[in-house]
This record gives C-alpha cells, structure tokens and sequence, in this order.
C-alpha cells in the first residue's frame, strides 16, 4: 500500500478527505467522490492480535502491511502527553484531549493494526450543531462556552476500543418473602412466607466495547454508548483521512478485568428481573462463570471538545456514528450570585405587593 498523501485527486490533483455523510473519499477541490478501496486495500486479514505481550490474545497479531501506515504520523501534546496519530497536514491543531497545541514527533511507528473501524456517519457541521443546542437556554453558563469560535474547535476522532465477545453462565441464589395480611373483628393478621429461589443459565454477550484510552474517561465514553456494530467494517486507512486517531494505551488483561465487571453487573440485573411474584427479594449469591473470551482491535468515532473554566477541564463528547451527545456544564457563580439575589428581591417585593393589598 502506497503513502496516504500520495494520493491525490486524479481529476483535479487536490487533497483527499473521508467524508462522514457519504462514506466516501472527497476533493474538496472539484467536488470529486471516490470509494474508499480504489484507493485502499482492505487487507481484511482479521487476526484477534497479541498486543505486544500484554500475555492475554494468543493468536498472531493483525499487523500493518507494507506501507499502510505511511503518511500517518505520531503527536504529542505537551501538557496531557496525549498521543495521537493523524495525517500530517493536521500538525497546526491542538490536541483533542485538553485543547493545548500538539507537536510532530515523526512518522508513526506501531506494531498492531485495528481489526475493525466504524465509520463517521455524522459531520463537523451536525457535531457543532448539536452542541450548540446542547448550550442554548442555559442562561448560568459562562460565555466561554457560547463562544462560536470555542464551539468550533470540536474536533473528531477515532478513539481506540477494545471489542469483547465472552460466553458465560450464571449462578444466582435470592432470598425472597411473600406476605398475606387479613383482620377479624378483634385482631390483624400477617403471615410471611419466605422462599429461596435459584437461577441457573447460560448468557452470550457480543461487541462489549471497552475504551482502551487512558486519556479519556471511562464513565464518558460509556455514557455514548451504544455503538450499531452492525456498521463496522474491516479498517482501511482512508477512513481515517481528516481525522485524528489514538492508540491504545490500556492492555486487553485491564480491559478485561473492567468487561468481566460489566458482564457480572448485567448478568446480576438480567437474572434478578426473572425473580418474579415475590414482597420482597435480595440476592444471597450470585456467580459468573466465563467459558469463552474473544476480543478484537476496533476504532470508534467520536466528536471532542475540550475546554478549561476556572482551572477546571470540561469535556463535550457526541456519538459520531448515531449523534448521542454528553458532557457536563459548569456554572457560573458570579451569574448565579446575581440570579438569586434578583430572584430574593423579587419575591420580596410581591410579598410586600401582597400584603398591601390584603
């Protein structure tokens, strides 16, 4: 595979891009659209990976192919020490992690290639749209985060995840109580009953992603699920035209440990909602046995604005594929002061109006 900035639009000889809305690659120059493989391959060898000796995948490592990472190259960001991976026309953006300027260490260099990627479906322009409505009518925030030119700096990228499938069964045991009241003429009656009852069966969990960032918060990246898998294709480099990309800094041994928790908190509320009929209901033990593990490399888009208030970081997050967009607000106390003394003074004065006229 040739260098990425090798290719040019063969009509006009402008710069390509990936564009999110058609799921082709585009010259912004004459307007041009490509498919992604007539410039691409595939290579849709999809090897589970050894993620240079985390001791966890057994199988041979999907690695890059000869010459498919040229054109990518490495940034760090000198104040969160993110590092990223984009083409190098992106060396004047900053970083998508904490806003501050990133710089080119070089050419990228990394053993183990993505399995799977799913694709932008949503642009910059509908990633800016929803956080400005995500903003309006919130009359406390600080101006910072209204600013058009703060709102702009949303940025997109592929954020790195590792892909669980595991086979499971479980073991549950509750204890659980049922209560008949009745009266007679002279006395109230209560009879409880108690019951212990068991759960026993099998559960197949698919596509369970785990953030394998650490630059990036866990319970964010969660909060922007779910993903429609149904969409992921084999990866190809020209997906990643226009945007940045993060390797995984978290092994498949700590993503598994956090999978083998989401799968016990599941699997805890699956059989405890079969637990039906009963006054009262606690679990007295509960077990998850994993039979099979699976696990595969996948990029994951994301739209990201990172600003700072008040010595404080803020972070904004939209879903690219389905458009789902978080993130917390901060306030501004000084506008928050202003608000409730006008809103004090303002019932001050009807009760003073009432109380005149009554």
């Amino acid at each position: 595979m040739a260098d990425l900035n090798e290719y040019k639009c063969p009509r006009c000889g402008g710069a390509l891009r990936f564009d999110a809305s058609t799921n082709m690659v585009k010259c912004d120059s004459c307007g041009s659209s490509f498919k992604p493989s007539e410039f691409f391959s595939s290579d849709s060898s999809l090897g589970e990976g050894d993620d240079s000796g985390n001791g966890f995948l057994e199988n041979v490592a999907n690695t890059w192919a000869d010459g498919e990472s040229d054109g990518l190259y490495t940034y760090i960001c000198k104040s969160c020490a993110g590092e990223i991976i984009g083409e190098e026309t992106v060396a004047s953006l900053s970083c998508p992690y904490c806003g501050n300027p990133v710089v080119i260490t070089g050419a990228f260099k990394g053993k183990l290639r993505p399995d799977y990627v799913i694709p932008f479906k949503l642009d910059k322009e509908q990633a800016v749209s929803a956080l400005r409505e995500h903003v309006k009518g919130k009359t406390l925030l600080p101006k910072v985060f209204k600013s058009e030119n703060k709102i702009k700096e949303i940025k997109g990228i592929y954020v790195p995840y590792w892909i669980f499938d595991t086979d499971t069964t479980g073991d549950y045991t509750y204890r659980a109580t049922k209560t008949e009241r009745w009266s007679d003429k002279e006395y109230d009656y209560e009879k409880t009953k108690h019951y212990r009852v068991y759960r026993y069966g099998a559960l197949n969990y698919r596509n369970i992603p785990i953030n394998s960032s650490a630059k990036i918060d866990d319970a964010l990246m969660e909060s922007l699920e779910p993903f429609d898998f149904s969409q992921a294709v084999p990866f190809q480099t020209a997906y990643l035209a226009g945007y940045f990309a993060d390797k995984f800094d978290v092994d498949t041994r700590t993503s598994w440990n956090r999978t083998k928790e989401r799968v016990a908190n599941s699997s805890s509320a699956f059989f405890s909602n079969t637990v039906n009929g009963y006054d009262s209901v606690s679990q007295e033990k509960g077990e998850v046995e994993f039979l099979e593990k699976n696990a595969k490399y996948a990029l994951l888009p994301v739209w990201l604005l990172t600003t700072q208030w008040n010595g404080e970081q803020y972070r904004f997050a939209m879903n690219g594929q389905t458009g789902k967009f978080v993130g917390d607000l901060p306030m501004d106390r000084k506008a928050y002061a202003l608000w409730f003394i006008l809103l004090m003074l303002g019932a001050a004065a009807l009760t003073f109006l009432i109380t005149l006229l009554f």
